[in-house]
């Protein structure tokens, strides 16, 4: 049935305050995202202006030239850097969707199995840390297995995430249960039920966590600060962190804009290509079908 004109007009002035509201909080809430656009073009004297400038007045590549000059007199070549980051950042992110999935199904679908309630809630408990906090314990562990300064002492600590499985199992309980039991009825087993049915429907849900895993160990530099030693073995964020200290760290200021630019970038390409399932998931997770 279509909406009389007159009838779509007043819900629309009945709304534009709030649509004014949500535009005004948009903008304000990427307004950092702006100045570092903008200081990561400004030439070094409008840098440090007083009062402070918001928006570049004479734009300039210096600050990425200067960004480049101190990575070539980095004993380790950027690309090897920008390898490790890429490599940690892949593997942790599949390895988070594939092992919070599968431990969000049983407890989502079967709430009976014997120790799911208790299993649940330990996770939940475990939300309430600060990941400072159980730095020293995993940096322990690590150390113990002989990992300290390899791949898989950056990549395994940062698999088992909490917030992950809980996501997966919020989204994973608005499934109807009669799908999985039709399934089963076909004859299929229970890997095939979660690879061929779960997944695909609860789509929205790791995407989103790929998004959420992406951004997390791409931008982390404190893990790679405690379980690496050699320079062969450091992140893009670690090394980049770096370049505004020691000597001569006011003339590199630019650099670092420059730096904090280029490693945010990824993140928001990739937020501009998964927004709409992030959004999706955000709408309904919570919301029991």
């Amino acid at each position: 049935m279509k909406i009389p004109r007159i009838l779509r007009r007043r819900r629309f002035e009945a709304g534009l305050p709030t649509y004014i509201g949500l535009t005004l909080l948009g903008g304000f809430m990427i307004l950092p995202l702006v100045y570092m656009v903008s200081t990561a073009f400004k030439p070094l004297e409008e840098m440090f202006l007083y009062p402070p400038r918001f928006f570049v007045r004479t734009p300039t590549l210096q600050n990425f030239n200067e960004l480049l000059v101190a990575l070539n007199g980095l004993y380790v070549p950027f690309s090897r850097y920008f390898f490790n980051s890429l490599f940690v950042t892949i593997c942790v992110t599949g390895g988070t969707v594939i092992i919070s999935s599968m431990a969000a199904y049983p407890l989502a679908k079967y709430p009976r199995m014997p120790g799911a309630k208790l299993f649940f809630n330990i996770v939940i408990a475990t939300l309430m840390f600060a990941p400072e906090v159980t730095q020293i314990p995993r940096y322990l562990i690590v150390n113990q297995l002989n990992l300290v300064d390899t791949y898989a002492g950056l990549i395994l600590p940062m698999l088992a995430g909490s917030y992950g499985m809980f996501l997966m199992k919020q989204f994973m309980e608005q499934l109807p249960v009669e799908v999985i039991e039709a399934a089963k009825v076909d004859g299929a087993s229970e890997w095939t039920i979660f690879w061929k049915i779960v997944m695909p429907l609860v789509r929205p849900a790791w995407i989103t966590l790929i998004l959420l895993s992406f951004i997390g160990t791409w931008n982390d530099y404190f893990t790679p600060l405690v379980f690496t030693r050699s320079e062969q073995m450091k992140t893009l964020p670690l090394v980049l962190s770096t370049l505004g200290g020691g000597p001569g760290s006011v003339a590199r200021t630019g650099a670092v804009a420059a730096a904090s630019l280029i490693v945010t970038l990824p993140t928001l390409i990739l937020f501009l290509f998964l927004q709409k399932y992030v959004m999706e998931t955000m709408a309904h997770s919570g919301i029991k079908g």
